[in-house]
């Protein structure tokens, strides 16, 4: 028999359950013969308002033609992707009915290693509803690369976030959303990563309230030196950031950064480690200019970039 303490949190789990929704999607890719075939893909989604607004991930619905919401009774209603934010792998998709049960959204800056949270998803909107998997936060501010971007500030947490729950909520024991799940860290077995919700609320009421995330992109992956790894790989200065890989077409791309390149500093701002390099940029406006300085084979070059939206 639960005790009432148990009891109390599986009441709160099964009300926000009722708020995790499935999504449906179908991408249109080309053959080689150039025929066109239709490609299935799922995921979940979390209401945040009685409006019908979703909150997901952008990896579920990016390129999707149709996208399909089931509700936690199996009801089936048209999605309609609003906008993403593709750095912090965020949508929002809205459908069109009101007095949904809606989640209600926590403070991420909270957080604290150990404490209890709950990973809820819909993947595949059956019968019974979503499923829930418990664990704790396991670490915060943890900085991951993905296939085409970093992803900042991600919330670790073993409890099992596999592929269908991608977009689902991460909640704690009095039911709050404090993260949004995903899926897209192709090496994490066992691990769990989420992103802050006060990220997602952000990109969130940028893209209701004017269809698009107006963060600048520079367009870079990069890694913090420390003394240990500059001794370790010969290089001459200890603090930086090193450009691992430039995204094609990116701003930084535009501008001639290359991969080895050292970042030092962004218009007169030391750059110390990625973290700071990124939170310089997310200070900026898109289409604003700005000077970095980069170390390149024993010489310092003044490099001017103009940031864009993420593509």
């Amino acid at each position: 028999m639960a005790s009432d303490e148990e009891s109390r949190v599986l009441d709160i789990l099964e009300k926000v359950s009722k708020s995790v929704v499935n999504i449906s999607t179908v991408r249109l890719i080309q053959g080689m013969f150039y025929q066109v075939f239709p490609v299935k893909g799922m995921g979940s989604g979390t209401l945040i308002d009685a409006d019908g607004h979703i909150l997901t991930n952008n990896h579920v619905v990016q390129g999707a033609e149709r996208i399909a919401v089931t509700l936690w009774n199996g009801e089936v209603l048209n999605g309609q992707l609003l906008g993403t934010c593709a750095i912090h792998d965020i949508a929002v998709v809205k459908v069109d009915k009101k007095g949904l049960v809606y989640a209600e959204l926590g403070d991420s800056d909270k957080l604290r290693m150990g404490q209890r949270v709950y990973a809820i998803g819909n993947p595949f909107g059956l019968a019974g509803g979503p499923t829930i998997t418990s664990g704790v936060i396991s670490a915060l501010n943890r900085t991951i690369e993905s296939k085409n971007e970093l992803l900042e500030n991600l919330v670790q947490t073993d409890a099992a976030i596999n592929p269908g729950n991608s977009g689902g909520p991460l909640v704690d024991v009095n039911g709050k959303v404090v993260a949004i799940n995903t899926a897209i860290i192709p090496f994490a077995h066992g691990i769990g990563f989420a992103i802050p919700i006060n990220s997602a609320k952000k990109c969130a009421g940028e893209i209701i309230s004017s269809g698009t995330h107006a963060r600048p992109w520079l367009g870079i992956i990069g890694l913090s030196l420390t003394r240990e790894i500059s001794r370790y790989y010969g290089i001459q200065v200890n603090e930086g950031v090193l450009v691992t890989k430039v995204v094609e077409g990116s701003p930084a791309h535009e501008a001639g950064i290359v991969a080895g390149d050292i970042i030092l500093a962004l218009d007169d701002v030391s750059i110390t480690s990625i973290e700071k390099l990124l939170s310089e940029i997310h200070k900026k406006k898109a289409g604003e200019k700005v000077n970095l300085t980069v170390y390149r084979e024993g010489f310092e070059y003044s490099i001017e970039v103009v940031l864009t939206r993420p593509p």
